[in-house]
Formats: C-alpha cells, structure tokens, sequence
C-alpha cells in the first residue's frame, strides 16, 4: 500500500506500516525524528495530491481544538478565534485527504473537530486497548474504514501523557501515538 501520514514528525506510525512492508511517508513542517529520506519535510496540503494514496492517516495540531483547552478556546474566551481557524484548516485538510484517498482516518484527542467533518463515522479508543496500560482518550474520524478494534487489553489506567511536567518537548512528547495503537493501523487497515 502507498501509505500517507500527516502530521507526524515522529514517524511512529510510518514505520510501523514500512515494518510490514508498506511504501510509507510522513509529512509534517518539522524535520522527522526518523528516516528523513521517507519524510516530506513540507506542508501538507502541497503533498497529498503528488500521489494516488491508498491510505492517509492525519493527525493535525489539537491544541486549540482539544476539549481540555476550552478555558482558553472555547466560546467567548480569548482564543476562541484560533480554534475557530484550527477548524476551518482541519476540514480543509480532511476534504482534501477524502477527495484523494478512498480510505482516510483523522486522529486528534476528544475534540470539537469531529463534529465538523463528514465522516463516515467516529469512534474513540484508549491506549490500554492496544496494549499500554495507559489512559488518553483518542477520537478517530473515519472514511473509507472500519472501527479499530481493540487488540491487547491491558490493566493499568495511569494518566502519564496528562501528568507530564512542563519541558520544551512536552506538547511533542504528548502527540506521540503508542506503538500499539500503531500496530493495530497497519493490521487493521491494510489490504
């Protein structure tokens, strides 16, 4: 499969599909933590329609959209009007991602994005379904694809990501997806 991630510096996700043997890239403006030679080091919007993907995985900044940061970006707060930006970009991005690929998936945490894309459905996961005893709650719009189902379930619900104290990697560190997570894309959704 040709395999698109967007977003995605960390390259999580694209190795995940490229240890199955899956022609697979990132993209994303920041320079890939990965295999640079796989990385389109670009905007996003100039990248999805150089190829006739099989399957796009986005996952597109959540910080304005996050339902935990309504305190700063909900209605009548001062930022509001960057979420509201964050929104238009992001179904942009979506619409253009489903007019070039019959199989797209949106991932972003509980967010208010999901109920401005038309998708086919949406549903949310944890990372202790897919291994990790961790708690994060992770919406998944979904086109072209089925549910992912859940894989490997763990005990533990510890909340890491939520705790993680302030450094200048944190908001980077915190948008990593879990491997396992990563795992079930690649088993569920390749053909």
């Amino acid at each position: 499969m040709l395999v698109l991630v967007g977003c995605e510096e960390s390259q999580i996700v694209t190795q995940a599909f490229r240890a199955k043997g899956h022609d697979a890239y990132s993209c994303d403006l920041q320079p890939t933590r990965g295999d640079a030679s796989i990385h389109y080091q670009a905007d996003i919007f100039d990248v999805i329609p150089k190829k006739q993907w099989d399957l796009i995985i986005l996952h597109p900044e959540c910080t304005a959209m996050a339902l935990s940061g309504n305190r700063w970006y909900g209605q009548g707060m001062s930022l509001h009007q960057q979420r509201l930006d964050a929104i238009q970009w992001t179904k942009r991005l979506w619409n253009l991602a489903c007019y070039q690929s019959q199989r797209v998936a949106l991932e972003n945490p509980a967010s208010v994005i999901f109920q401005h894309l038309n998708a086919d459905l949406v549903q949310y996961i944890q990372p202790w379904q897919f291994g990790h005893g961790e708690k994060k709650k992770t919406g998944l719009a979904l086109h072209g694809l089925p549910e992912l189902q859940p894989e490997n379930i763990v005990e533990g619900r510890n909340e890491t990501i939520w705790r993680m104290p302030p450094s200048p990697t944190r908001k980077r560190d915190r948008s990593v997806t879990f491997t396992g997570i990563a795992r079930a894309f690649v088993n569920q959704w390749s053909f």
